[in-house]
């Protein structure tokens, strides 16, 4: 099979992946300890292809991972450190021509350069691909669907975009070569590289303003990427787009790749969706989400709060079903091995992860950094532990978000009952301007509620919140800053206290 890749800046020609990824071949990954590039280094590696790579010298939690499998990667970025003979090499977007030595080299040899999100579609041609895709809850159903595809004994290989518990601390599952289920990116219609047989779509609305300025333009860029789903064309089967039917942008571009008339099969989840993944019912007891899905037996128990994870399972127990199917169907082993499974699932780092209890504060670390998913994520917590006072860290993370959705990020914080805020997280991909701040948001939430606290840097507010937490709270760090450190700090200040 041959990908025409021509089209792709700094890629030198045609290149036949089949060749490329083939058992033996010698692939160099620049930036090696990113979350989403190791894991395609680790399922690269598992497939026989001699992987090797660099990155900065500071410790990630990927170092633990890159070792144990045996992926030799140097700490610095230098251009001899590519070998003669290497066929590809795979590059963060984080890095660039201009800056990084490793980059300028492999392309002054002649050596073929692909970004991650581009080798991650290019991997995904030889499966049937399975991509996980919306604005929100992309990591946690595809961590949901790795735990049930294992359970119910599917030949599937799994990346997600964080480490998750329930694969041994990894983002990665490797269970066999015939089908792969990825997390795929909408930033700058990075998914469009993926080759889906079926998509899931979890929930279109304004996001990443510096790319998609408007609704329309997000909107639109799902729409393109259903495209890539392949028609109904005789005995051909159509793909499928499993979309959350309680999300309005979700199911208009269902709706819109419905009318296009491609024969595509639409599957919608949902507390409204009509069909088998319908969900009947939603309870919480004994700190256990309970749920029933109109096409599953009996109840299904998850042990992390929240509407959302409810859909979450309902999205991932769609694209289970769907692979199921075609492997055989369901009988009473794998339905009960898939309750099990999913009863055990903790979820995945920086999703609601549960750092543990100290001196009675219950702490937490989640990834959520759009108003939306910070009010589903409080009102979640709010109504699995009703008891705990619920005191939030949060840390805004780009001035172009913060800028265009100010509002709906003061209102997010209603369930909160004490909010801290900092300055905003800056990202590589913008300049700051001037105007928005982290103590804009602050003085907006301010005016809308009592109990807020500005701290511009996070480990600064450890000795306020030291005055503030007692026994019986629950503290968790929001964000995708840095501000999770503020979290570690205060664990690790607790332990062996009682206060």
């Amino acid at each position: 099979m041959v990908l025409r890749l021509w089209r792709m800046k700094y890629t030198i020609k045609p290149m036949d992946m089949n060749d490329l990824l083939r058992p033996g071949a010698r692939i160099y990954f620049i930036g090696i300890k990113g979350t989403g590039m190791s894991a395609l280094a680790e399922l690269m590696h598992k497939n026989g292809i001699r992987v090797s790579g660099s990155d900065r010298d500071e410790v990630f939690y990927t170092d633990g991972i890159l070792n144990a499998v045996g992926i030799p990667y140097h700490e610095s970025f230098a251009a001899e450190h590519i070998e003669a003979g290497t066929d590809l090499a795979v590059y963060s977007a984080a890095y660039s021509f201009e800056t990084n030595p490793e980059m300028a080299e492999a392309r002054r040899r002649g050596i073929p350069l692909l970004k991650y999100t581009d080798a991650l579609g290019a991997y995904s041609a030889a499966f049937d691909a399975a991509g996980i895709a919306g604005v929100h809850g992309k990591t946690t159903t595809t961590a949901l669907a790795g735990t049930m595809i294992r359970a119910v004994g599917l030949p599937a290989q799994i990346l997600a975009g964080s480490a998750v518990s329930a694969f041994g601390g990894k983002a990665t599952l490797n269970l066999g070569n015939k089908y792969f289920v990825a997390e795929t990116c909408e930033y700058r219609k990075h998914f469009l590289a993926f080759h889906p047989r079926r998509i899931v779509l979890t929930s279109v609305e304004p996001d990443h303003q510096d790319c998609f300025p408007t609704y329309e333009s997000i909107r639109d860029a799902f729409i393109e990427y259903g495209r890539l789903l392949p028609p109904g064309a005789g005995a051909k089967p159509a793909g499928e787009l499993i979309y959350c039917a309680d999300d309005p942008g979700a199911a208009e571009v269902a709706a819109a790749l419905d009318r296009e008339g491609r024969g595509l099969v639409l599957v919608p989840y949902g507390f409204t969706a009509a069909g088998e993944f319908g969900i009947r019912s939603f309870r919480i007891a004994g700190e256990r989400t309970v749920i029933e899905i109109r096409g599953f037996p009996g109840e299904l128990f998850v042990r992390i709060p929240g509407r959302h994870i409810a859909l979450d399972a309902a999205a991932a127990l769609a694209l289970t079903a769907s692979l199921v199917k075609a492997e055989g169907g369901w009988n009473r082993d794998r339905q009960e091995k898939l309750r099990a499974a999913l009863e055990d699932f903790r979820g995945s780092r920086r999703r609601s992860e549960i750092l543990g209890e100290r001196g009675g504060i219950l702490f937490m670390d989640d990834y959520g950094h759009h108003p939306t998913a910070l009010r589903a994520t409080l009102e979640g917590l709010k109504e699995f532990y009703p008891r705990r006072r619920l005191i939030v860290s949060f840390m805004s993370h780009t001035y172009t978000r913060t800028a265009a959705l100010l509002e709906e990020f003061a209102a997010s914080f209603e369930k909160a009952d004490m909010v801290i805020l900092h300055k905003i997280y800056a990202s590589a991909r913008e300049a700051y301007t001037g105007g928005i701040t982290g103590r804009t948001l602050f003085e907006r939430t301010r005016a809308l509620r009592e109990g807020v606290f500005y701290e511009e840097e996070p480990e600064d507010a450890a000795e306020l919140l030291r005055g503030l937490l007692r026994p019986g709270d629950l503290f968790i760090t929001m964000g995708a800053g840095d501000n999770w450190k503020l979290g570690r700090l205060l664990f690790d200040y607790y332990e062996g206290r009682t206060l």
